[in-house]
């Protein structure tokens, strides 16, 4: 008995040509990221070679372009190269390009001078996000994670070791400069040796990377608190070193502050500090400047707590749900009268309501990280320099928003 197929012809034609959106679901996430983008505000995206005539002055429409990066932000297509590739090989890319194919180095550089601009659409989107319904600033819980810089810590001196280089290459350069003179007196000698000069240059300049790099942590660190084992990047100046899962890493602090409906991400921002301490307050700002307004209650661990954060939020009529960790605990029985904030919140977290609260914050803000570094395998920067870094992490949660507003609002409205 002969076995039937359905037809297979790869390689057929099309009588008509087809059309792109009959590939795809109507609840496509690509399809959802191109209606958003057409409702925001976009003057603010500069438009390379506008107004220079000539077609290959043309410039790429910024709705495409910025539709391009959040869909590859929000499904972990990150690098240029990769979404140029992607635009050629897959459906939805191509969907929302359109039939364009901009170069690799057009969409770095689309990004690159649009940073400011890609910061104030994650602001957009989170205005859309309360107006739907899916941000209600309820309850709204907050953590950091150190996030890898575009450095390696191999391509870091510390200042007792920049103090010693510094001596060694001018010893070396001044042995040089003998040598080469020693060179020049012998005219004509045929033992001179041709490459002094390329040796020269290249102790100078690393002596000057060197000097610079000495000069800026200095002035980053004040006497009191520079020592020997302070550490500079040549790399990326700005990123630090941090204690991550697996040792000592080049990082930068990124924060979030999720709200609990829809688990969207209200605030968004990136901080060279270590530890999370000095953070709670900047982020309650930041959710007012990005929503309008404060949330009822805030949560997070204990690495947010502090008398002077408790007071805080006191002042800003802000319930807050803060860990004290063991060591807080003991802290505030014996210095009670210093602490009377520390008290009230240690007293709140002992109550049924506010272990419930507390209990809730894992379940809000660990996930997003979890989306992130798991799902979207983001775990480095691209970018270098904590301006630009804090722009790319803004465009991340945009993105990731908009992923979570497509699950979220299809299954609301359906």
């Amino acid at each position: 008995m002969n076995q039937s197929y359905r037809p297979y012809t790869p390689l057929q034609s099309y009588l008509l040509p087809p059309s792109l959106q009959d590939w795809l679901p109507s609840d496509h996430l690509c399809y959802f990221i191109m209606d958003t983008v057409a409702e925001l505000e976009l003057s603010k995206f500069k438009v390379r070679y506008g107004g220079k005539g000539g077609d290959g002055n043309i410039p790429y429409d910024p709705r495409m372009l910025v539709g391009v990066l959040l869909y590859g932000y929000a499904t972990g297509v990150f690098s240029s190269r990769a979404i140029g590739r992607k635009l050629h090989e897959d459906i939805a890319f191509r969907v929302i390009a359109a039939g364009n194919f901009p170069s690799h180095r057009t969409i770095a550089r689309f990004r690159m001078e649009n940073l400011e601009a890609f910061s104030s659409t994650f602001t957009q989107v989170v205005q859309i996000a309360r107006e739907v319904g899916l941000v209600t600033l309820g309850l709204v819980a907050i953590d950091g994670s150190k996030v890898h810089a575009n450095a390696s810590k191999h391509k870091a001196m510390s200042y007792g070791r920049m103090k010693e280089e510094e001596v060694r290459l001018k010893g070396e350069i001044d042995a040089l400069l003998k040598k080469a003179q020693e060179a020049d007196e012998e005219e004509g000698d045929d033992d001179d040796d041709p490459n002094i000069p390329e040796e020269l240059s290249l102790r100078e300049k690393r002596l000057e990377t060197i000097k610079a790099a000495k000069q800026r942590l200095e002035e980053r660190v004040s006497e009191e608190k520079l020592s020997d084992t302070s550490q500079e990047n040549f790399t990326d100046p700005q990123s630090r070193i941090m204690k991550t899962g697996k040792g000592f890493e080049q990082c930068y602090n990124a924060q979030v502050a999720v709200d609990e409906e829809a688990q969207i991400i209200v605030a968004a921002e990136v901080v060279q500090d270590t530890n999370d301490k000095q953070q709670l307050v900047p982020l309650l700002e930041a959710i007012e400047e990005e929503c309008g307004s404060l949330p009822v209650a805030v949560t997070s661990d204990a690495g947010y707590r502090s008398e002077e954060n408790f007071q805080t939020l006191e002042e800003r009529e802000v319930r807050g749900y803060v860990a004290l960790g063991r060591e807080g605990v003991k802290q505030t029985v014996k210095e009670r009268e210093k602490n009377p904030a520390t008290c009230r919140m240690e007293r709140r977290l002992e109550g049924k309501r506010g272990k419930a609260q507390y209990a809730k914050r894992k379940g809000i803000v660990e996930p997003v990280f979890g989306w992130i570094k798991g799902g979207l395998k983001f775990r480095q920067f691209l970018l270098r320099g904590v301006k630009k870094v804090n722009a790319e992490w803004r465009l991340l949660c945009a993105a990731l928003n908009l992923r979570r507003m497509s699950e979220r609002m299809q299954w609301k409205f359906a």
